[in-house]
């Protein structure tokens, strides 16, 4: 059930926009026309969820990445995630 409701908020979150240059989220449908360049993740996230999605922004732009999507995400005290990244 947290898993599920952590999707999503990440779903909802994935509209918002935090930067012109951070990688930015994008939905399954809008990724079909995105080039796949690797994944990412990150692990021993604390906070809400805005949280998680700016450290796999981060993690994404530190890979050259222009955008990414969230495949994965686990609470098990803190959070993991994972994402593919898109050029």
């Amino acid at each position: 059930m947290k898993v599920t409701t952590t999707i999503a908020a990440f779903s909802i979150l994935s509209a918002l926009s935090f930067g012109a240059f951070a990688a930015q989220p994008v939905t399954q449908d809008q990724a079909k026309n995105l080039q796949s360049v690797g994944m990412v993740s990150v692990s021993g996230v604390a906070g809400a969820p805005t949280d998680i999605r700016q450290a796999l922004s981060d993690k994404a732009d530190e890979q050259g990445a222009k955008a990414f999507r969230v495949i994965e995400v686990r609470q098990e005290g803190n959070y993991h995630a994972t994402a593919e990244i898109y050029q």
